[in-house]
């Protein structure tokens, strides 16, 4: 695809030895751009996005915590971009920039108001009936492709995995589930499909609201309807979306990093027959090591200031460099490896816009129920590909792989009934 041309405004961070974050290198290896970014510029770093469109990465974990806990400083409404001007309306990363009237842009009362309706739908997700339901899923999906002693499990599994717990948490028809990851794909991947995907996904969230406002149920959507926050409808359809791509996107690709890193690394051999102690550990470590949301749009600031000895314009777009600031030396062990045991990475974000906690639970369940249920139902699991033929997606946004070819011994399936 040819990227769409524009310029970026003279003075702007792309003029500066900026680094693109996308093409074959980035792709391939994110890791040592964001290493090389942070020995030319420290913490905070000009790059740019397709089409040459000028932004700043924040990289360093002390930097990134700022950023995100100061919103008087650094805002969250992308109305503020001073770039605004040069960008066309065809530009494929439009949709993850545009303001809507989402949780995610508002800032303030307005925010907590919001975010506070959504924290409580989903604290009132029973976790044993959560972790009964992302089983019985588990192994149903497993028995799709048990029988033939292969399988991709990115598309077979760890896409539909959190998909199919979500849409039973907010209350949409499993039958949705190809529709919605294909939109979530197309947008996440900045394409020319990418305003098509986000336009398919607000559909499908109002036509479930129009459905739950006549017939509520146990669900997350029917507690917003009624949230005493007041939420409307148009409220609830916005921020449905938003629960729905934050809520699967990084926990599908958790679920494929931590099973590569399983697969790959010897430390985890254990694991893959039968073990239980080492699931926790691999998810921790991926988050660490290849955390599924490597970058965020952002933050915009307010006024001129400066962060990590760079001159921030106001109205210059910050991009949370997550995985970046993970790696930061600063917080890693003397040999540069992540702490052993330490869950104090910004996988989730920080501040009053990181994820909610109710959500983290949440993903993490699926996660772990996910690589386990995997484990004891086909414990000779082993990659079909040589390691350097694993894919990675064409992402900004995502460390995520294409595919996760495995073979193992054929199984018999469970027999297990239907999702409802």
């Amino acid at each position: 695809m040819t990227e769409p041309a524009t310029t970026p405004p003279p003075g702007c961070p792309a003029h500066r030895g900026a680094a693109p974050l996308y093409g074959p290198r980035f792709q391939t290896d994110p890791g040592q751009v964001y290493r090389e970014l942070r020995a030319a510029h420290g913490p905070v770093a000009p790059v740019e996005l397709a089409g040459g469109v000028p932004a700043w990465l924040v990289i360093g974990y002390r930097e990134l915590q700022l950023v995100t806990s100061q919103p008087k400083i650094f805002g969250r409404d992308s109305r503020r971009w001073n770039a605004w001007p040069s960008i066309p309306e065809d530009w494929p990363l439009r949709p993850m920039m545009a303001a809507v009237p989402s949780v995610l842009y508002t800032e303030g009362s307005e925010h907590q108001r919001r975010s506070a309706a959504i924290t409580e739908a989903l604290a009132a997700v029973d976790p044993y009936e959560l972790k009964t339901y992302c089983e019985r899923v588990a192994d149903r999906l497993i028995d799709d492709f048990a029988g033939r002693g292969e399988a991709d499990l990115v598309a077979e599994y760890a896409h539909r995995m959190p998909l199919l717990v979500l849409c039973w948490m907010l209350g949409l028809d499993p039958s949705q589930v190809p529709v919605l990851i294909q939109g979530l794909l197309d947008m996440l991947d900045g394409g020319a499909n990418a305003q098509q995907g986000a336009q398919r996904l607000i559909a499908l969230m109002t036509e479930l609201v129009e459905a739950k406002r006549a017939r509520p149920g146990a669900d997350v959507t029917s507690r917003l309807l009624v949230h005493p926050a007041g939420l409307t409808d148009d409220e609830v359809i916005r921020d449905l979306r938003v629960l729905l791509i934050a809520g699967h996107q990084p926990t599908a690709y958790w679920i494929a990093n931590a099973l590569r890193l399983m697969l790959t690394d010897e430390r985890f051999a254990a694991s893959l027959s039968g073990g239980r102690r080492s699931v926790g550990q691999a998810l921790t470590e991926a988050l660490w090591e290849d955390t599924p949301t490597q970058n965020f749009a952002g933050r915009w600031a307010i006024r001129d200031t400066q962060l990590g000895g760079q001159k921030i314009a106001e109205g210059d777009m910050l991009l949370l460099g997550f995985a970046g600031a993970n790696a930061d030396p600063a917080v890693r062990s003397p040999d540069g490896s992540a702490p052993e045991g330490n869950h104090a990475h910004l996988s989730f974000s920080h501040g009053e816009h990181r994820c909610p906690f109710p959500a983290q639970e949440a993903a993490e369940v699926i996660a772990a129920t996910a690589i386990e249920v995997l484990l004891d139902r086909l414990p000779d699991l082993g990659l079909a590909v040589a390691e350097h033929a694993l894919v990675w997606r064409p992402s900004a946004w995502v460390r995520a792989l294409v595919a996760l070819p495995v073979s193992f011994t054929p199984a018999a399936n469970t027999g297990g009934g239907a999702f409802r």
